[in-house]
This record gives structure tokens, sequence and C-alpha cells, in this order.
């Protein structure tokens, strides 16, 4: 059953060196454990190497239309069905287990309170990082702040808590966190330990998640602009402090030059640490060897702004797509910071021919932004920290929380949050009220497409999606990629199936596109989104058979 995993009958406790890059050396007994600061940090340590990274959790995420790989993904498409046992569900609850165990063991520590508190902090933390983890794809959840010392505990089978509740208490773990984790300077030397800015970025996400969600799934039980405030209120917090600021360059903060505390746009990190520390070394996630792996489908190229400032159909710059590299004309820099071109030679001579399926997952665009090729690395692998939340993220987070609460933003606001971010990649054109005004957008959709843009392949876009309740718009869509230019090709057209948008856009009958010659990579017929059913992932079985009927599945899953 699902709550076994903390019947923590803890017969060895692991002790770590300080580094959070080693496994732990040293075994000692529970009872012998929980006597000074050493075995608090130590045991704190664990948070971290489970912490999920590069190859962990969700590498590449292609549950929305943002990416493709070379099948089609169940959760995109529609076609998951209800899982016996799942890791989403259990390795969070695992891992809270170990937060529950250090918040109880170590409040008997008889150490300074303070310094006691600053360590239990991060099990705080870390325990509202992985709830607020179950609530997003669970929605209510069974709520456990205890550990369990026998199998006849009824809270072991307990049925699941309303989500706002959960969510009240990651606050409360967060409000801890931040009033006793240190100043984000003081982490210089002891690097991607959490910091109250990991607290209230936390807090910004959590925050502008529920509120939206809330406000747009029309719940009840919650006060949709009570999260947003929170939302708002820690990042102005974060503002206040004014410990971090947006690395100079948007392409090389993904690479070597962007790690550690120098980065004062790393806000939340999980350490991958210098060459030669064995258990460290993992493979980028935009390395040679998993670039293969994923590609970006055209509606995501499409959220990228001409340098006017308007989108695609409503730009005086735009024209009809005949050669691939036809995409980056006039358009947002950071388009081609994100995707390799035709023939890229600005990067380590990185080649790619469209429709060259070694290159090209799923025959979508190669994701050229974190791109990496093995021999940057002495040791032929990668060790580039993995950003979990940037200051960026901050930002953004901040002008729709503001524009969801106040039902506008004023151009002060706009330009320290979304024209911040648009002149660091070179991108001048400023986002303003009479901008929109004169073009006849809508402030909220530039916004959300500013945060589209700014972070593809960073495990967001799903997310998004589902709290602005518009996955059941783009999902049940056909996913496009690449256009299609014989002299481009190293495949003829009969080898790709004739798989292109005709003359009128038009693919098997059915209007996808407004050019030809568009790669239909999955089209609508296989694909689906049920709006009552797939806004929430569906219970475990295991879970409801062993919770004596307390657990019920989510709605419209059978």
């Amino acid at each position: 059953m699902m709550k076994n995993i903390f019947l923590l009958f803890v017969s060895a406790i692991f002790i770590s060196s300080c580094s959070l890059d080693r496994e732990p050396e040293t075994t000692l007994s529970d009872r012998d454990f929980w006597r000074s600061e050493a075995d608090l940090r130590g045991a704190c340590n664990r948070l971290y190497i489970d912490l999920p990274g590069f190859l962990t959790g969700r590498g590449h995420d292609m549950r929305s239309e943002e990416l493709v790989g070379t099948t089609p993904d169940n959760i995109s498409s529609g076609n998951r069905s209800i899982p016996e046992t799942d890791a989403d569900w259990t390795d969070p609850y695992n891992k809270i287990g170990v937060c529950n165990n250090i918040i109880a063991k170590g409040a008997h520590i008889d150490i300074a309170e303070g310094t006691k508190n600053r360590w239990l902090a991060e099990a705080h933390f870390f325990r509202a990082f992985y709830y607020f983890d179950l609530v997003k794809k669970y929605g209510d959840v069974p709520l456990i702040l205890k550990v369990f010392t026998n199998t006849s505990d009824p809270e072991i089978k307990k049925g699941r808590d309303p989500r706002e509740t959960v969510i009240q208490q990651c606050y409360t773990d967060l409000d801890f966190a931040a009033q006793w984790l240190p100043d984000v300077d003081q982490t210089s030397n002891d690097w991607g330990r959490v910091s109250q800015s990991a607290a209230l970025g936390m807090i910004v996400r959590i925050g502008l998640f529920e509120g939206t969600y809330s406000k747009y799934h029309k719940l009840t039980g919650g006060d949709s602009r009570s999260h947003l405030k929170r939302s708002i209120d820690a990042a102005e917090a974060m503002f206040k402090a004014n410990k971090h600021s947006l690395y100079p360059s948007f392409q090389n903060l993904f690479y070597f030059d962007g790690e550690g505390r120098k980065n004062k746009e790393n806000v939340f990190v999980k350490v991958y640490g210098p060459n030669g520390i064995s258990n460290a070394i993992t493979w980028h996630n935009q390395s040679a060897s998993k670039a293969t792996q994923a590609t970006i489908t055209r509606q995501m190229i499409d959220n990228f702004l001409y340098m006017d400032g308007l989108p695609r159909l409503q730009s005086a710059h735009y024209k009809e797509d005949i050669k691939m590299d036809d995409i980056f004309d006039q358009r947002d820099p950071r388009l081609k910071m994100t995707v390799f071109a035709y023939k890229d030679i600005s990067f380590k001579d990185a080649e790619y021919l469209p429709f060259d399926n070694v290159n090209h997952a799923g025959f979508g665009y190669p994701i050229k932004k974190g791109y990496m090729k093995e021999e940057y690395d002495s040791d032929s692998k990668e060790t580039v920290d993995k950003m979990i939340i940037r200051y960026a993220e901050v930002l953004i987070s901040y002008a729709e929380a503001l524009y969801e609460y106040n039902g506008k933003i004023d151009n002060t606001e706009l330009e320290a949050t979304v024209n911040t971010i648009r002149n660091r990649s070179g991108f001048t054109t400023k986002l303003t009220n009479e901008f929109v005004s004169t073009h006849g957008l809508n402030m909220l959709d530039e916004i959300r497409r500013e945060r589209i843009v700014e972070f593809i392949d960073e495990n967001i876009h799903y997310d998004d999606i589902i709290r602005w309740k518009t996955a059941e718009n783009v999902l049940p869509q056909a996913l496009l990629g690449l256009l299609f230019n014989a002299a481009e090709s190293a495949k003829t057209d009969k080898e790709l199936n004739y798989r292109f948008t005709d003359a009128s856009g038009v693919y098997n009958g059915v209007k996808v596109y407004d050019q030809p010659n568009i790669y239909v990579i999955e089209t609508a017929a296989g694909r689906r989104f049920n709006p009552q059913r797939d806004y929430l992932y569906p219970v475990p079985t295991y879970e409801i058979s062993t919770s004596n009927g307390n657990i019920e599945q989510n709605p419209n899953w059978k």
C-alpha cells in the first residue's frame, strides 16, 4: 500500500560528507544518530541526492504540444490508461517520508534552536516541493505529516485531503523555510543547498499555479485571489532582497559559464559539480546522445514574435517559408538560440539536416538551447547544474499574477518584467498597454506567450496549459513539424510518406495549417483530450485497493 513508505523502522541512517555530490559513506544505527548538527545536516543531504535531475523525473517533457519524440506520448495524445502502480505517486511520497523523518527526529536534537531550524527548514522546503508535485497531478491527495511507528495506525489508509488543505500546508512549510534558511549569498561556499530565495521562488510558483488553476477550473473550497496574492508578495520579497538578476546571455545561461552563485539568475538548482566525481556525472539533457530524443513542434515556433513585436500572421515581416531558415527572418532572437538552423556552424560546427532521422526525433525542430557536444568535457560527460527555478520565471510569473489579480498591469511593471527578459536576448520591441491596444492584442495572451518562448524545454509548459485550462484546445490538434524542402532534405517526400500539408494547408482532407509542405507528425484523429477527465492523473489502482476504499479514483477514470 502507499503508506508503507512511511513505516520508517529505520535500522540505519546514512551520514554523508559535506559535499552534496557524494553518496553517504558511513552507517550508524538510528538510536545513535540524531545527536548533533552534523547528523542533521547529513540526513538533509539525502534530500539533494534524491532531487530529480537530468536523467530522473522528466528530462524532455513531452506531455504537451511543446515537444515530440520518436513515438507519441501517451499523456500528450490522450491515450494513457489507469496504472496499477505509478512512480508519479510513490516517488514523491517516499521523499516526503524522508522529510517527515528528519522533521520528527531532528526536533529532539539538543542544539541551539536557530541552528536546528536552519536544517529542519530544508526538510520543510522539500516536503512542500513534493506535495505540490502531487497536487498538480492528482488534485486531492492524502496529507501525511508524521512518521508511522506501527502498522495499526489508521492514517496509513487515510483518504485524500482537499487540495486546498495540502497547498496551505505547502505555504506553511515554505514560510518556515523562508524564515530559517540562509540568505543565498551565504550558500556560495555550499552551492546547491536551498536558501530563502528558493523558498520564496516556490511560493511564487505555487501561488500562481493554484490561483490560476482555481480561477479557470472554477474550484470551490479555495480563493484564487489569495493564492495570486501569495505569489505576488513572495516575488516582491525577492525584489526587495535584491539578490538575483538575469544572466547577461540567454544562450550561455544553459552552458558551463551559467553555473554556480556567480550566475545570479539561479534560484534553485540540482548540482552536478565538477568532472571527476563519478556519482555526479551525467549526460546533459541536450548532449549529442540526448538530442535525438526530442524536437520542438511548429506550434511552439509560431509563438515567437517578429521583431516588430507582432505575431506571425499580423506582422509585416511575415512571409511563407520556402527554406527552413526562413523561420528566423526578423524574429525574436531567442528563436535562433532555441532552434538549430539548417546549417548551423556557430556552435562547434554542429550541423543538422531536416528530415535526417538520426538527428531529428519526430521530425520537429532540433533543440539548440542548452546543446552540448560531449567533447566539450574531458570526461565526455556533462556536469552542468540543472536549473529548477531561475529568476526569469519569478519575473514573468509576477507579471502574470499581477494581471490575473488586478485585471491590468501598468507599463512600469511590464518594463521590469517582460521587457527586461526580452532585452536580455536582444529583442528590443517593448510590450506596453499602448502597443497592445494599437494592434488589437490581448495583454494576458502576450504575457503567456512570453512565458512559452522563454521556457521551452524547461518542464514548465505542460503545467501551464493545465492551469490555464487550455489543454483541451491545444492537445487534440495535429502536431506539426518541419518545413519540407527537397533541396534541404536528406530524405525524399516518398520516404517520408508524403506527410505534408498541400497548397491550402490541408492534410488527409483536414486543414491543419495555413501554408504548404509542413510535416504532419501526428494527426488529430489519433489525439484526444477529455476535459472532464484528463486535467488530473488517474490514481493507481494499488493505492485504491489497499486503502480500504478511503482513496477514490479521480473523476471519469474507469
